[in-house]
């Protein structure tokens, strides 16, 4: 998906809200030449029949993105409920009325040249319209990448390091010169490790499996999401292991999981059917609780979303919003 960019567009650039024209890093910026950089991907999806706009797990994103920054050692001072906060702001003073996109970056900001880093760190948070970023309303055809998956050994993929996502970009690329919708990686043991930019999950005799977080795959917070839901809401028996390549050819149901994607049916894989061709009935199922949960429709998931309304509204929704949202 691809979107047009505001120069008007107020976004939170070291410590104040500023226009997007003005937020502007040095061409010799560290961070630009060797990837030293940590993002994050925060979803809010707006309501139109309560005119309210709803962050999904804001504090949980702003904790992991704090914690894998530490990776690099990058600082990021406020804490996740004040950067929820700031997000909040960002919203109003953008007076947004659609489906956004939000994303946190922090980086390695010294002008020089040399791979060394230092304590010179930078961050900032842009919020912008966004809206379906693969449709997969029929599902998806994704194929298996030449390209391995990165090792946690080499660049931890657990975390969303900017120089880690050119492994991302290749397989995307080459998946869609190939005539498919998304890249599956496997790892260097041969297993399936994940989309080129979400989680995995399939349904085989029963049980939803996703590979482990050992098996070099984002610890996503919509699959943690989707874990819950299947477990408490379908009673499904959630599975973490290894899964073979071949594994996918032969399993009942296929979808992906991101901030951005949502929860995306996959229907081929290398061109070969997933069972009948068609979406599934659990994908179709926690397709629908996701949503509901994202615009704060399910009462036992309302702690997962901050709502964005009116001044009235604000006070006593954001003191559960904002506080610890594990189930």
């Amino acid at each position: 998906m691809k979107t047009e960019t505001n120069p008007d567009l107020i976004v939170y650039f070291r410590g104040e809200y500023v226009p997007l024209r003005e937020a502007r890093v040095g061409i010799l910026t560290h961070a630009l030449h060797y990837g030293t950089g940590v993002f994050e991907g925060i979803r809010g999806y707006w309501d139109d029949a309560g005119q309210q706009l709803f962050l999904m797990r804001p504090v949980d994103h702003y904790r992991r993105w704090r914690q894998n920054c530490g990776i690099l050692r990058i600082s990021v001072p406020p804490p996740a409920e004040q950067l929820a906060e700031i997000t909040v702001e960002l919203i109003r003073r953008n007076a947004f009325r659609t489906d956004i996109y939000v994303r946190p970056i922090a980086w390695k900001c010294a002008e020089r040249i040399g791979v060394s880093t230092d304590d010179e760190d930078a961050f900032a948070i842009v919020a912008l319209p966004f809206g379906e970023y693969l449709p997969s309303d029929n599902g998806l055809h994704a194929g298996i990448s030449s390209w391995r998956r990165i090792d946690d050994n080499a660049i931890p993929a657990r975390a969303k390091i900017c120089g880690a996502y050119v492994n991302s970009a290749l397989a995307s690329d080459d998946a869609r010169r190939e005539g498919f919708d998304e890249a599956i990686l496997l790892n260097e043991s041969g297993h399936v490790a994940e989309g080129a930019t979400c989680n995995l999950f399939m349904l085989r005799k029963g049980k939803l499996i996703t590979p482990p977080v050992t098996e070099n795959v984002l610890e996503g917070i919509t699959r943690d999401t989707i874990m819950t839901l299947a477990q408490l809401e379908l009673a499904l028996h959630v599975v973490e292991r290894p899964i073979d390549r071949s594994e996918l050819y032969i399993c009942d149901e296929l979808f992906l999981t991101g901030t951005a994607v949502g929860i995306a049916p996959v229907v081929r894989v290398d061109h070969r059917p997933v069972k009948d061709g068609s979406v599934g009935t659990v994908s179709r199922d926690l397709r629908r609780m996701y949503s509901d949960a994202a615009l704060g429709r399910l009462s036992a998931y309302r702690k997962w979303v901050l709502p964005v309304g009116s001044e009235k509204q604000e006070p006593e929704l954001h003191a559960a919003s904002l506080a610890e949202t594990t189930v």
